[in-house]
């Protein structure tokens, strides 16, 4: 089993690191464009083999995609990192151009890899990349629910002084601000439901901090946040390379599910060795059906873009 993490920044270091640790393959490369860094952190990695007790091969490389070849998953985290004040729209006319030529290359040397995207605007990169491969909708899947989805259940764990392992909790919808839904009327503690634990206003303040995770972390570090991303990414992965058919949301073509088309978007899904396979549909009252599709307004506004800078 072989995978390449692209971009070496903090994001993609965490995931590489991550994915070593777990021995999720034999064989790991870490690429950059720019000269040492991924040649550097992959060395370093390295060096903490003897210590922390795995065996996974991990090789860095600048910009040669050769070195890539016969990649079984490729995890795409390249791009300029949102800044503070920065949103995510303001990403695309620099990430679009980037994410297009990594596909192109990644698949030029491994044309049967399942792609994941964390790249920034998240829904719109995940689109792009669908689009313009023109591969197959199951091997083309966006990080960004898994994310929010696992700071739902950091929230929820500070209200309920409770371990988050003992939480499910989803968040679907766009990758953003005010995109994403956190689903708590779904949410449960050990399958008691949350809302049975949390009075209305709390739970309006673990929503509302959900959906601003990552602003919050981007105004106190100063840049976007690196540890959650990276593990999120390394969890997708471990589901595809031990075929755990896990269920996570994760940006993904619908095509009528969920009342939507011709879009990427955060919904629940199956991921296993095939990437993503069943989409899982949650009954949503009217009100969370009208937030989902104010958030698919909102992520075709970004999505459009693409065509007015002429990246598709």
């Amino acid at each position: 089993m072989k995978v390449t993490v692209v971009g070496a920044g903090a994001v993609g270091a965490t995931c590489a690191d991550n994915i070593a640790r777990k021995e999720l393959c034999e064989e790991l490369v870490l690429l950059d464009i720019k000269e040492g860094i991924a040649e550097g952190k992959a060395q370093d990695m390295m060096q903490t083999a003897t210590l922390l007790g795995f065996d996974t091969k991990i090789t860095g490389s600048t910009n040669d995609y050769s070195k890539t070849a016969n990649s079984d998953v490729v995890v795409i985290t390249s791009g300029l990192p949102r800044k503070p004040g920065m949103t995510r729209e303001e990403l695309i006319g620099v990430n679009a151009g980037i994410v297009k030529g990594v596909c192109e290359n990644v698949l030029r040397h491994s044309p049967n890899a399942i792609i994941i995207v964390i790249s920034n605007p998240m829904d719109t990169m995940t689109y792009l990349a669908l689009t313009s491969t023109g591969l197959p909708k199951n091997r083309i899947i966006g990080m960004g629910g898994t994310l929010d989805s696992a700071r739902f259940k950091y929230q929820l764990s500070q209200h309920l002084n409770c371990s988050p392992a003992d939480l499910n909790a989803v968040v679907i919808g766009g990758h953003g601000d005010t995109t994403m839904i956190p689903l708590i009327r779904f949410a449960t503690w050990n399958s008691l439901p949350v809302t049975s634990f949390l009075s209305a206003d709390q739970q309006k303040q673990i929503v509302s901090d959900t959906m601003v995770g990552g602003a919050t972390l981007t105004k106190l570090i100063g840049t976007s946040a690196w540890y959650a991303p990276g593990a999120a990414g390394a969890a997708l992965v471990e589901s595809i390379v031990r075929d755990e058919k896990k269920l996570f949301t994760c940006c993904v073509k619908l095509d009528g599910e969920y009342g939507q088309n011709d879009i990427c978007l955060g919904v629940p899904v199956t991921i296993g060795k095939n990437g993503w396979e069943k989409i899982v549909n949650f009954e949503l009252n009217d009100a969370e059906k009208a937030e989902f599709n104010k958030s698919a307004e909102a992520v075709r506004s970004m999505n459009n873009v693409l065509k007015e800078i002429e990246v598709k």
